[in-house]
């Protein structure tokens, strides 16, 4: 059964990757860009692959109007979403972030996106993602966290900077776990996962590959029915503690 797939901040990085691999088991899916040219360069892209159900849409995730306008041209054209990969965010790791004398301009704009944001994504997809049954799937949603969201693994391996980012990954951990339990009648497969440290924007091209990243999430993306809902997992599936 084809999917209906919304991956936001996909344009590039392992969002891109994520909806070309996802595209390539024929499935419908949305690349969601902040600015319409380069969602439609992206989804340009992966049609001339002859990757032709890759469509574009614009939402950015801070934005409630766009949010909101991309439900809605979602559901004009496809009745339903039944995956929602919320992988729009942002790091500015060049940028002050100690806990002892942190930019509070950059704390704040990064919980914005990176946490209000994806909030106000999924609450206003749910009505879609609630019909995914209707079609016979199951509705996914994926939060992309970051190793840094682990308070375990940050305490172990002595993460004390980039304050504002692990804060706002461990508060969408957090918010995961609270959406999971709640939606877990209805038969979502909500989960937490990090790709692992991949070569984007975000980490200035430092990491592996970004296939591999693309790779590292997708089994969550496609998850059935029999799948797990409200965990955390890393790469190759290892699960993080929170």
């Amino acid at each position: 059964m084809s999917k209906v797939v919304l991956i936001t901040g996909a344009n590039s990085g392992v969002g891109f990757e994520l909806a070309r691999l996802i595209a390539e088991k024929d499935h419908i899916v949305y690349v969601g860009s902040r600015n319409e040219e380069s969602g439609k360069t992206a989804a340009g892209i992966l049609n001339s692959e002859g990757l032709s159900t890759v469509k574009s849409v614009i939402i950015d995730i801070t934005k409630p109007s766009t949010i909101e306008s991309a439900k809605n041209a979602i559901e004009a054209a496809e009745g339903r979403l039944d995956v929602l990969v919320n992988n729009a965010g942002i790091a500015f790791m060049d940028k002050e972030q100690s806990a002892l004398s942190p930019d509070m301009t950059v704390v704040r704009d990064i919980m914005a996106t990176n946490f209000f944001g994806t909030i106000e994504t999924t609450v206003a997809f749910l009505p879609l993602l609630r019909k995914s049954h209707a079609a016979g799937n199951t509705p996914v949603i994926v939060n992309v966290s970051s190793g840094f969201g682990s308070n375990t693994l940050s305490q172990e391996k002595g993460r004390a900077k980039y304050v504002g980012y692990r804060a706002s990954k461990v508060a969408l951990n957090s918010y995961t776990i609270s959406l999971a339990l709640e939606l877990q009648e209805e038969g979502f497969k909500v989960n937490a996962v990090t790709p692992g440290i991949t070569a984007t924007k975000l980490t200035h091209e430092y990491g592996q590959p970004v296939r591999d990243g693309g790779l590292a999430m997708l089994p969550w993306a496609l998850l059935d029915a029999d799948g797990p809902t409200g965990k955390f997992f890393g790469p190759g599936g290892e699960e993080y503690p929170w």
